[in-house]
């Protein structure tokens, strides 16, 4: 059987829960702010979505990323019903930076940073037992990624209960990075719109809890995990293969038993990105040809920007809040869509009381390597 969603946590700019996030994304809420973690006179981009957490005063300290992925983990598992003793339990953490904005304040500041908490796992076993931790560095997919290895855990018989998380944090050496690929700074995501200038990061965590379906157990889980696809295409550095991403997508569709006109609800990967954008776009249209119009289609980063390692599964938690809720969060911003979305179902202004029993959930990242997760309703 498919693993069951059983909890879910998060943290981003727009909000510190699932509850709260998400109803800030249903208000149409943008993070967007001047960037106040290191000094924007440096940089030509002012601006970034940034989890606002820091001390009074101003100036950057280590262990924020450890930090909300701990919070997400805790939301998680107390939403689970698991308790804080996570001894004996899987814990998988997608990332694309680990905690290397710490990494940096040790090295240029001087601040105070361990070096073996880069992955994670030593403040996983302090917060909660854990001894069964694993971190994965795999760019923008590294959530789903993780996520499709939780599954795994559970399909052989090597674990009864999988967390699964993400996070990263915004360092100033992929701020600048970024900065510098841009020919002109973008001041916000507008995901597949024609005027959209490129990336804008954000601060992320996210978490989810998995459990191996027993009889009876689907009628409290959030939702039924019905595929993960992995693959790499290895087409490039940077610029994505829309090759790639329709595979992974008719990957998904085929392990999840799925057509495409069955789907409901499209979480796109939309960085607002010039290539991501259109590859995205062209690999849906293919997969979904003439069904492309069928299910609603949103792009959150438009309102927490692109928070990397998590933010596959920031988009999967959305999808399990609008299957509860009915409520479609839109894509800001967006108000002439590319030639190669033209005929998406955009959800252009929040949405209420859709019906969604199928959700499809998009991450695509550097070097090709692309995940695409299908969930399902259960019935409450």
């Amino acid at each position: 059987m498919s693993p069951l969603i059983t909890g879910t946590g998060a943290r981003v700019s727009v909000g510190d829960g699932v509850e709260e996030m998400f109803r800030a994304l249903c208000a149409g809420t943008s993070g967007i702010a001047e960037l106040r973690g290191f000094d924007r006179t440096r940089y030509r981009a002012q601006h970034a979505y940034e989890i606002d957490d820091r001390p009074p005063g101003g100036g950057d300290v280590p262990g924020r990323a450890t930090r909300w992925l701990l919070s997400a983990v805790e939301e998680a598992v107390t939403r689970a019903g698991l308790g804080e003793d996570l001894s004996g339990v899987p814990v998988l953490v997608g990332t694309g930076l680990r905690e290397l904005r710490s990494a940096e304040l040790a090295y240029r500041d001087g601040a105070p940073f361990a070096m073996e908490r880069m992955h994670f796992g030593t403040a996983l076993r302090e917060r909660f037992g854990a001894d069964r931790t694993y971190t994965v560095a795999n760019a923008c997919s590294a959530s789903l990624h993780t996520l499709a290895m939780g599954a795994d855990l559970l399909d052989a018989g090597l674990a009864d209960t999988v967390v699964v998380a993400g996070v990263d944090a915004i360092t100033e050496s992929m701020y600048g990075l970024v900065d510098r690929v841009h020919l002109e700074p973008p001041r916000r995501v507008q995901p597949f719109d024609r005027a959209r200038r490129g990336v804008v990061m954000g601060d992320g965590a996210a978490a989810v809890v998995l459990r191996r379906e027993e009889p009876g157990a689907a009628g409290t889980a959030l939702a039924r995990l019905c595929a993960v696809s992995m693959n790499c295409d290895a087409h490039h550095v940077t610029a994505p293969d829309a090759r790639g991403i329709a595979e992974a997508v008719r990957e998904a569709h085929w392990k999840a038993g799925v057509k495409p006109r069955d789907i409901d609800l499209v979480m796109l990967h939309g960085t607002g990105t010039l290539l991501n954008d259109e590859a995205e776009a062209t690999a849906i249209g293919q997969v979904f040809g003439e069904d492309a119009g069928v299910p609603l289609m949103t792009a959150v980063k438009s309102m927490t920007g692109h928070t990397s390692g998590s933010s596959g599964l920031v988009s999967l938690i959305v999808a399990l809040k609008a299957m509860e809720t009915g409520q479609v969060p839109p894509t800001l911003g967006l108000t002439d869509p590319v030639a190669e979305a033209a005929a998406f179902r955009f959800a252009t202004a929040p949405v209420h009381g859709a019906a969604i029993g199928v959700a499809q959930v998009g991450a695509y990242g550097f070097g090709g390597v692309n995940a695409v997760a299908v969930v399902e309703r259960t019935a409450r």
